[in-house]
């Protein structure tokens, strides 16, 4: 029997809609193993670590939207070579906590990184990969980032520079979310994240389960 092709598929939207909840949920109710594989970004990789600490702290430093970008991309680069790319090619579905369609809101529609330069450097960092499925949580920028500055003092990571930048930022980067699936509504499914959190996260698992039922099928 002819091993199933693997399954690309990413969680996007802002800080705050629940995407490391719904990530979790799938896991249990998919189980993680050969399968499967559950990532995320920044810092999938222990060179991504070191990328992460300097991306998502503040302590001081100020970088450029340019060398923002480029930060992320090669965590990216690290990522889907290390990572993503030896699963897809083992034939699992691979889900990952964010990946390009975060670039394109924060560094782009955030930012005003234009996006044939971020698509271009995508292009270069990853050899093209774009998800197979994109699953964007949405909820209005007033709500994420409230919710995204409770878990953060709960975890008390300090990892809140993008929540620093407030609210116009926010909600620039839910439009660019929200343009993206606009643009590519045959690869996007958008989920209203203020629902409850359960219908949330089985309206995420459906969306999955029905990518890998067509992949399979």
């Amino acid at each position: 029997m002819a091993r199933a092709r693997g399954l690309f598929i990413a969680l996007e939207g802002g800080d705050g809609t629940g995407k490391s909840g719904a990530l979790a949920h799938l896991v249990a109710s998919l189980g993680a193993g050969d399968a499967l594989l559950a990532t995320h970004e920044p810092g999938a990789t222990p060179e991504g670590r070191l990328l992460r600490e300097r991306l998502l702290r503040r302590d001081g430093l100020d970088w450029t939207p340019m060398a923002e970008l480029l930060l992320i991309a090669a965590d990216r680069a690290q990522h889907v070579a290390r990572v993503i790319r030896p699963a897809l090619d083992a034939g699992r579905v691979v889900i990952t906590d964010r990946y390009v369609g975060s670039t394109l809101a924060y560094q782009g529609a955030g930012r005003g990184i234009p996006e044939a330069d971020i698509r271009a450097l995508h292009a270069l960092s990853t050899g093209n990969l774009w998800p197979d499925l994109t699953v964007v949580l949405d909820a209005p920028p007033e709500l994420a980032l409230r919710r995204g500055l409770a878990r953060l003092a709960a975890e008390a990571s300090g990892e809140d520079r993008f929540e620093a930048l407030g609210l116009d930022f926010a909600s620039r980067v839910r439009d660019g979310f929200r343009a993206q699936a606009a643009a590519a509504l045959t690869r996007h499914v958008v989920i209203d994240a203020t629902a409850p959190l359960a219908e949330v996260q089985a309206a995420v698992a459906r969306a999955v389960r029905t990518a890998i039922a067509e992949r399979d099928g």
